[in-house]
């Protein structure tokens, strides 16, 4: 019998991570050397106290049965955070947590959107946000992010009929994948306009510890108005590096983190008891490693646009997270090619900026996993191989 997938599902082609990371496995069979730049896994190891936090937790049987919803102490320790971390009052009913970031803003459309709502997004932006907007069976608008503005939204551009009809607006920054960091006074002009226009703001806050040259990494609800206007995706993945534990939280406006409760009532249970101790731990335990671990991005994207640079490509400094965004050479108009032609001829695998959205075009992206002698060399062995000439 031959099964049918929804044909919902014929609006998504195959990952580009998946079809990268193919690239990838076909090069090491074929023995090549080879330089792994296209995924955002930390490479660092994750803090011995929250390891055993998980490993002492998971020792108690009674923590393998189901957990209902986050615990007294997870959200405790979450806003204990927030008021520490970004002098930012928040309460326990304005939490709820996700699987990742990821699954939660998959999944956002289907708890907020009703059919025909407009939901505005960041071209380029990380594809998980067009699947939420889908899933919500809203007509999805793209508000186009690029250099000659610094990569930072322009909503006097938007129609302010558009405008009235939108639903949420997804914004980002530090920003994957473009590596700008906005200031508090872009979040004050998007809290006018929510208000004005009467639609929410989706903050996605993954990179707020991953932030360069002296610049500040903030919570946009810290800043006034934003509570009544939107939320925040907060990750633990990126500072504590524990990407595969998921732990992430919705935070800010209760009528949308109940919205949020409400749509996971229905298809899952409480996180994993053991994780959730893991992140009381993340939450609660020191912060030292996280900002020498910030100074270590800093010293890999030096090495890696400073070693492409000084090769005659023309890459600017990336304000923060874990990515750089590069300009393609001179010479090359497909990001997508460029790849594909620079995997081959050199090991290197990074993302073509087309994955991204159409603005993302003419771009490509590097992640910061590998330390600054390796990404040295990732910049010599282009260099030698003669690629970008």
């Amino acid at each position: 019998m031959k099964i049918r997938q929804a044909q919902r599902l014929d609006y998504f082609k195959t990952g580009i991570f998946a079809a990268l990371n193919a690239e990838k496995d076909k090069l090491v069979k074929e023995g090549r050397r080879v330089y792994n730049l296209f995924i955002g896994t930390p490479d660092f190891t994750p803090p011995e106290h929250i390891m055993n936090a998980l490993i002492e937790s998971a020792r108690d049987p009674e923590n393998w049965k189901y957990s209902l919803r986050e615990s007294d102490e997870l959200l405790e320790a979450v806003c204990t955070y927030y008021k520490n971390r970004f002098d930012t009052e928040i309460t326990s009913d304005m939490i709820v947590e996700v699987n990742g970031s990821q699954e939660g803003m998959g999944h956002l459309g289907l708890a907020i959107c009703n059919k025909g709502d407009v939901v505005l997004l960041p071209d380029p932006g990380y594809p998980v946000f067009e699947v939420g907007a889908y899933f919500g069976e809203a007509e999805i608008v793209y508000y186009p992010l690029v250099k000659e503005n610094n990569f930072m939204p322009r909503l006097d551009l938007i129609d302010p009929e558009i405008l009235k009809r939108a639903k949420y607006m997804v914004v980002s920054y530090p920003s994957n994948p473009v590596g700008a960091a906005a200031s508090k006074e872009v979040y004050y002009e998007l809290i006018e306009y929510a208000k004005k226009y009467e639609f929410i703001i989706i903050n996605d806050c993954a990179y707020s510890d991953i932030i360069f040259d002296g610049r500040e990494g903030f919570s946009f609800l810290s800043l006034e108005g934003a509570c009544e206007v939107g939320a925040e995706f907060f990750s633990l993945s990126k500072s504590f590096n524990v990407t595969g534990a998921r732990m992430s939280f919705l935070i800010g406006n209760k009528g949308i983190i109940d919205a949020m409760k409400m749509l996971r009532s229905q298809y899952d249970f409480g996180v994993f008891t053991p994780i959730q101790k893991a992140a009381v731990a993340a939450l609660t335990g020191p912060r030292d490693m996280v900002k020498e671990q910030c100074k270590e991005y800093q010293k890999r994207r030096d090495a890696l646009c400073g070693g492409l640079r000084k090769l005659g490509w023309d890459i600017p400094d990336s304000d923060g997270t874990m990515f750089v965004w590069a300009p393609l050479p001179k010479g090359f108009t497909d990001s997508a090619d460029f790849c594909t032609e620079l995997a081959k001829a050199t090991g290197v695998i990074a993302t073509p900026g087309s994955a991204f959205g159409p603005h993302g075009e003419g771009y490509v992206r590097f992640a910061l996993v590998l330390p600054p002698e390796k990404l040295e060399e990732v910049a010599r062995v282009i260099g030698e191989s003669g690629f970008l000439k």
